[in-house]
């Protein structure tokens, strides 16, 4: 009669299995959330005839109501995007025209700047949490593998015995033994992170993941879920909108009337929220006697999470019509919850924090999908074919990946700046270069293909500064000094990764005459 398993290797067989089966989507969410920290400022490099003029809200405001007044002085609502420390660019809109329909205008001058199409950093955002898939199923996908995350997290924690040794403990130059040593550090050390990032991820989405009491208590209408968790959020439906693209409200014309600047509402929004909070503008009924402005905050003004939130005012007196009502304990703790998802707060030493906790997360994905192969290949002496599929689907999940996420950097200064469908170019580019990693690495030795794919990646994340410079339309300012600066350190890193990877021959032999030492510990 054979003896149960324990449940350390109970644990450790549903760890190794979670991790494989859906560590390749993993890896793909945590890379392409990481990149998407820095989302507004990749978009920014990713259009460069934008500059920034580093004028303030108060001065851009004044610009942009000077535009309107000349283009749009009959419209039924003005939308002003203002420049911020992330994004510099100065965007307006009139009546119903959507995000998408805004006009990018210079800070200064006023003129209309017409900047290229481009995925953007937006791309990366997206892909984070729907894989670019249709939204509703993506999300689904995302979600059940934020699930078996959850389950790698907690079966991972029990099968650690020594989990404080594994945190100090690092032994490099030592083949298997180096991948595990770093694989369990880096999962003890960003632990509360993994659990934070991954617990908050799937709080965003609870109306779709546990639809049930909006089904039993309001008949499947999540409108009247979030009309009584939002007190006065049928006031707001309007006007409130319209700065981040919605439809404003419709009220009948009026008689005209002189409005206060619109740089007094900034000083206004600025006393509630902080300066420098502020990220939009909206005039409903503008020039008329029942003009109404609303003034709306960064989504990092404070930890949680404010998006749909806007102070009211009168446009003609100044008159506070409207704060923010205060919010329910039970939706402030989900906006909270989806507020340390996104790191909205802190500024950019917590986006930092952020990112560089995504790239430690990433490796921690990649180490373990490395081990799997790494420990099965010195269990047989004979590769099956099992061992070899997941070897190169482990090079296309993650070689393929990072060398797709920096083709689509150079594709979007390669490709010509008026092309039709830009974007979509540019994601035939990304999609493409993916596809050929794939093809790449079923072709190719495993070891071969890891050394050739991060040789390419390292390239071309060594030669963004020069690709910048050769390609932009300006000197290049911080935020794309900033990206520039961020791909080359990335960039030596995957080539000191490669260089590894080639010395790796020369090691095998000695690491064969310790397999069973390290063998015995990955088992234990």
């Amino acid at each position: 009669m054979s003896r149960q398993p324990s449940l350390t290797q109970s644990m450790s067989g549903l760890h190794t299995w979670t991790g494989l089966v859906l560590g390749w989507l993993l890896f793909a969410i945590f890379l392409t959330g990481t990149l998407a920290v820095f989302d507004r400022e990749l978009n920014w490099w990713m259009q460069p005839e934008l500059q920034d003029r580093q004028v303030d809200q108060a001065s851009a405001v004044q610009v942009a109501q000077r535009w309107l007044e000349a283009n749009h002085p009959a419209a039924s609502a003005w939308n002003i995007g203002l420049p911020t420390a992330r994004d510099p660019s100065l965007s307006v809109s009139a009546g119903e025209q959507r995000r998408g329909q805004r006009t990018l205008i210079d800070a200064e001058s006023g003129e209309q700047i017409t900047p290229r199409e481009t995925a953007g950093g937006s791309f990366f955002f997206r892909f984070h949490y729907t894989l670019h898939m249709p939204r509703f199923l993506g999300i689904w996908v995302v979600g059940f593998a934020a699930m078996a995350m959850l389950v790698a997290i907690i079966s991972g924690i029990i099968i650690h015995k020594k989990i404080f040794k594994d945190f100090f403990t690092f032994r490099p130059g030592k083949g298997q033994r180096s991948w595990l040593d770093g694989h369990n550090a880096s999962a003890v050390l960003l632990l509360p992170f993994h659990l934070m990032i991954t617990y908050t991820g799937l709080v965003i989405f609870f109306l779709i993941y546990m639809p049930a009491a909006t089904d039993a208590l309001y008949n499947g209408d999540r409108d009247a879920l979030l009309r009584e968790l939002r007190p006065g959020a049928q006031q707001q439906q309007g006007a409130a909108r319209g700065g981040e693209g919605g439809r404003p409200s419709r009220e009948v014309p009026a008689a005209s009337a002189a409005m206060l600047p619109l740089e007094q509402f900034i000083a206004l929004g600025e006393a509630h929220y902080g300066a420098g909070m502020l990220s939009s503008l909206s005039v409903a009924q503008p020039g008329r006697v029942n003009a109404r402005v609303e003034v709306r905050p960064l989504l990092g003004s404070r930890l949680e999470l404010t998006k749909g939130e806007a102070l009211a005012f009168n446009a003609i007196t100044g008159e506070l019509l409207r704060a923010p009502p205060p919010t329910r304990t039970s939706l402030l703790v989900q906006k909270v919850m989806a507020g340390l998802h996104f790191a909205q707060f802190g500024g950019y030493p917590m986006r930092w924090l952020y990112f560089l906790c995504g790239l430690v997360s990433s490796a921690m994905i990649a180490s373990g999908l490395v081990l799997y192969t790494v420990k099965r290949r010195r269990q047989s002496a004979a590769q099956g074919v099992w061992l070899r599929q997941v070897e190169w689907l482990n090079l296309a999940c993650v070689g393929g990946l990072m060398l797709a996420c920096v083709a689509l950097l150079w594709a979007n200064r390669l490709l010509p700046a008026d092309l039709a469908e830009r974007e979509g170019w540019e994601l035939r580019v990304f999609f493409g270069a993916w596809l050929a990693a794939l093809l790449h690495a079923r072709l190719r030795a495993p070891l071969r293909g890891w050394l050739e794919q991060l040789a390419a990646s390292a390239v071309l994340l060594l030669g963004l500064p020069l690709l910048d410079l050769q390609t932009a339309l300006a000197v290049p300012d911080r935020i794309r000094l900033g990206v520039d600066l961020t791909g080359f350190g990335l960039g030596a890193l995957l080539a000191l990764a490669a260089w590894k990877v080639s010395k790796r021959p020369a090691a095998t032999a000695r690491a064969a005459r310790r397999a069973p030492a390290v063998m015995a510990e990955v088992q234990s």
